[in-house]
């Protein structure tokens, strides 16, 4: 935790901007003093870094594995303002639970609790075992095995609810997929990816060409 002081909390965030190389949107501070009196002013901000929503995230996910009887070691990576922690027990599979629900619980439960202490969100991601990665790869292959359904057929097809991050790898996966779109649709846990066929022009203005020409909605109302 680093503090800063100066005649207004604008001027407080904007040094502690300016040093710690972030943006306003992404400092994490709270005020600790502000004094407006007739003849001066002072204002005081505490931040919290990097540093300290990593050391609070890694004793909180200690503390579960403890309670559980578990014994725990982690390894933790930052970049691109996501948190990675990367954990080993000795028993992994509690953690991850059927279909990785524990896992998910654990991840939400350690979001919420870093969100309360430091009044923000943070991006965090939480792996056992490597089972993440795994779990990447078979919904990426089943995505595409989907997909290639969906060129075939030209029939959109919806896939099983997913994780953010899982449906981050499959939209990514598909980037240079010609005439295909993903999208997500749903709310919370039951948001899921929809696989659809896209035309590409050339068959778009084909199909229009040898269409009929026939009045639109809009057209045929003005007429009337």
């Amino acid at each position: 935790m680093k503090l800063f002081t100066a005649k207004t909390v604008a001027e407080c965030i904007k040094a502690a901007c300016e040093e710690l190389g972030v943006e306003e949107k992404d400092l994490a501070y709270k005020v600790v003093e502000e004094k407006k009196g007739l003849f001066s002013k002072k204002a005081t901000i505490s931040v919290e870094e990097t540093s300290d929503v990593i050391v609070f995230t890694e004793q909180y996910i200690k503390d579960i594995c403890h309670a559980l009887g578990l014994e725990v070691s982690l390894k933790t990576f930052y970049k691109d303002n996501l948190i990675k922690v990367l954990i080993e027990t000795n028993h992994n599979s509690i953690l991850i639970g059927n279909n990785g629900k524990s896992l998910e619980s654990l991840t939400e439960l350690t979001k919420l609790a870093v969100s309360q202490k430091f009044k923000k969100k943070f991006r965090i991601l939480l792996d056992i075992g490597d089972y993440k990665n795994k779990k990447y790869a078979r919904v990426v292959h089943e995505a595409k095995r989907v997909a290639k359904e969906v060129l075939k057929t030209h029939v959109d097809a919806k896939l099983e609810p997913m994780t953010p991050d899982e449906r981050k790898k499959v939209h990514n996966s598909f980037a240079n997929w010609k005439n295909i779109k993903t999208e997500s649709v749903g709310d919370g846990k039951n948001r899921a990816i929809v696989i659809k066929y896209v035309p590409d022009n050339n068959t778009k203005k084909e199909k229009s060409a040898s269409a009929p020409s026939t009045p639109s909605v809009e057209e045929t109302a003005s007429n009337e």
